[in-house]
């Protein structure tokens, strides 16, 4: 049986109310480890997700440095020139 939730379709076996989630908390975080990202609901809307180690740092490692951001900028070719405004530093309003 799936659940429709709005741009998403999920098994019901990965979903889980507050109350399902805290009674059963280590199955559900060895279902993320080994099945992937548990939803938690609350008054029948996804409020958190529980997902493995691996996936958390997964998703949240960076690509590239800085550098490389603005290196493959499709501005970087424009013909875009800055020039600062004269007169050097200038005192910040507090």
């Amino acid at each position: 049986m799936d659940i429709h939730y709005p741009g998403a379709r999920v098994h019901v076996s990965d979903v889980w109310s507050i109350a399902q989630a805290k009674a059963h908390f280590s199955t559900v975080v060895a279902r993320a480890v080994s099945s992937g990202p548990q939803r938690i609901t609350k008054n029948g809307y996804e409020t958190a997700v529980v997902v493995s180690t691996d996936e958390w740092r997964r998703r949240t490692r960076r690509q590239g440095s800085l550098a490389d951001f603005f290196a493959s900028s499709p501005l970087r070719d424009s013909g875009l020139h800055l020039e600062r405004l004269p007169g050097g530093v200038r005192e910040p309003v507090l």
